[in-house]
């Protein structure tokens, strides 16, 4: 089993530095995998994998686009799941999917499939917390560790409950709205990080909305680090290729380390 999301974070931060999680389609380019590997070697302490599926709720229109694209090219979530088996990545990964997609494969199924896969984690949106007993039973079992978010829409009573609950890291959600690029910070991404750090230890990480180096630094002066996606998508659609995800990558790891 890898190196969980956990421990990889926690290290980060107990060096004094950020943690960078980027996301990259799973399936998006036959050398979507040598993607992650850049990004890997680029800085990134963990990468979210995403895993193309029909009706992405909490997606925007780059990785709408990047999901439609992938599944037009024939790609499952097995798929996915058969090229990260064995791929020598460095660091953990974390699938981001539907829960349609965990429920048609069978909870303990799914968390069983990751783990072979060497996933250390899992996130899934539109599963809500009330709901989460069966899927956590199975991960737990699996030793995947389910990734919940935390919205700034959440009332305060609710927020120990994901804190608790989540598992590698706390997901604060940086706006109210879907996935993409801004082009400032939204006060809310900030809000959302000193809320969930006022009442847990585990590493808090901010995504959606988060576009450019120097939001990512921006909003981890309160929180623990960032997940980026669109705009790292962006330059998987735009042909970017390893070397183009890369260079982003290492953008956004040489601002948070020079903060």
């Amino acid at each position: 089993m890898s190196e969980s999301l956990e421990t990889a974070l926690r290290a980060r931060r107990g060096s004094g530095g950020k943690c960078l999680v980027p996301y990259i389609t799973g399936g998006l380019g036959d050398d979507w995998i040598e993607m992650v590997r850049a990004a890997a070697a680029a800085g990134a302490d963990a990468i979210e994998i995403g895993v193309p599926f029909s009706d992405p709720v909490m997606d925007g229109p780059t990785i709408q686009l990047a999901n439609d694209r992938a599944l037009a090219a024939g790609v499952t979530p097995q798929s996915v799941l058969d090229t990260l088996r064995g791929a020598d990545i460095g660091v953990p990964t974390a699938v981001m999917t539907y829960v349609n997609l965990a429920f048609h494969n069978g909870y303990r199924r799914f968390a069983s499939n990751l783990a072979e896969a060497g996933v250390s984690g899992c996130i899934l949106p539109d599963m809500p917390l009330e709901e989460i007993g069966p899927w956590a039973a199975a991960a737990d079992a699996a030793g995947v560790e389910t990734v919940l978010l935390a919205a700034p829409t959440a009332p305060d009573e609710r927020l120990p409950r994901i804190c608790e609950r989540s598992h590698g890291f706390v997901y604060g959600v940086g706006l109210v709205g879907i996935t993409g690029v801004r082009s400032e910070l939204a006060h809310s991404a900030k809000v959302m990080a000193a809320r969930l750090k006022a009442i847990t230890d585990k590493p808090v990480l901010v995504g959606v909305g988060v576009g450019s180096p120097a939001q990512a630094v921006e909003v981890s002066e309160v929180s623990d680090g960032v997940v980026i996606g669109s705009v790292i998508v962006q330059r998987m659609l735009d042909g970017g290729g390893p070397e183009g995800v890369g260079d982003l990558v290492s953008e956004f790891r040489t601002a948070l380390d020079s903060r």
